[in-house]
C-alpha cells in the first residue's frame, strides 16, 4: 500500500483535517486521543497500522497546535 501525501494551503486547514481524523479514531475506539497516546507510549496498545497512524496524527496535531499558539502569542 502506497501512502498518500496530502498538502494543505495553511496550518489552520491542516489542524482542522487532523482534528477530524482524530475524532474518527476516538469514536471508533471509545477513548480520547490524549488518553490513547499516553497508553500507546506506555506500550499498552499494539503497533497496528491504525494505532501507528493515530499516534502520528496526534503528534502532528500537537505540533501544529503549538505552532499556532506560538504564532498567536507573538501576534498579540
Amino acid at each position: 500500500m502506497q501512502k498518500q501525501q496530502i498538502t494543505y494551503s495553511n496550518s489552520i486547514e491542516a489542524i482542522v483535517a487532523l482534528a477530524k481524523r482524530l475524532s474518527v479514531y476516538e469514536e471508533h475506539q471509545g477513548i480520547s486521543s490524549e488518553e490513547f497516546f499516553d497508553k500507546y507510549r506506555k506500550g499498552l496498545f499494539e503497533d497496528s497500522i491504525e494505532f501507528v497512524e493515530w499516534s502520528n496524527d496526534y503528534q502532528n496535531f500537537l505540533a501544529l497546535k503549538l505552532e499556532l499558539e506560538n504564532l498567536l502569542g507573538h501576534a498579540a
